[in-house]
C-alpha cells in the first residue's frame, strides 16, 4: 500500500488493502478533516466526553453505531467511508437470534 499523508484521502484500492481494525486511523482522519489539534477538540466537535475518544483510541471501547452516526453527521463522510477508515470490512451485520425471541415468563 502506498503511504498517504492524508488517511481520509486513501483511494478505494488502498482502503481495500488496509484491512486491520485501527480506530487510530479513523480518529486521525477526522482530526485532520476538521483541522483540529487533538482528541479533546475532536470530542468537543462530536459532542462526546473526552474519555470516550481516549477509550476508543486505546481499544477499550469499540466504535459503536451511535458514534459512527455522530461522526457521519459532523463529517459528511458516508458510513461506508468511516467504516473503511476504521478497518471494518464486514458486508453484512448479524443480529443475535436471542434479541428476537419472546421472553418466557
Amino acid at each position: 500500500m502506498t503511504t498517504n499523508a492524508n488517511p481520509a484521502a486513501l483511494t478505494d484500492k488502498e482502503l481495500d488493502e488496509t484491512v486491520s481494525y485501527d480506530p487510530d486511523r479513523l480518529l486521525d482522519a477526522l482530526i485532520e478533516k476538521f483541522q483540529l489539534k487533538n482528541d479533546a477538540a475532536l470530542s468537543r466537535k462530536l459532542s462526546v466526553a473526552p474519555p470516550v475518544i481516549s477509550k476508543i483510541r486505546h481499544r477499550r471501547l469499540p466504535v459503536g453505531a451511535s458514534m459512527l452516526l455522530r461522526m457521519h453527521e459532523e463529517s459528511e463522510l458516508t458510513i461506508a467511508e468511516l467504516r473503511a477508515l476504521l478497518g471494518d470490512r464486514r458486508k453484512k451485520f448479524r443480529i443475535s437470534d436471542k434479541q428476537f425471541k419472546p421472553k418466557q415468563d
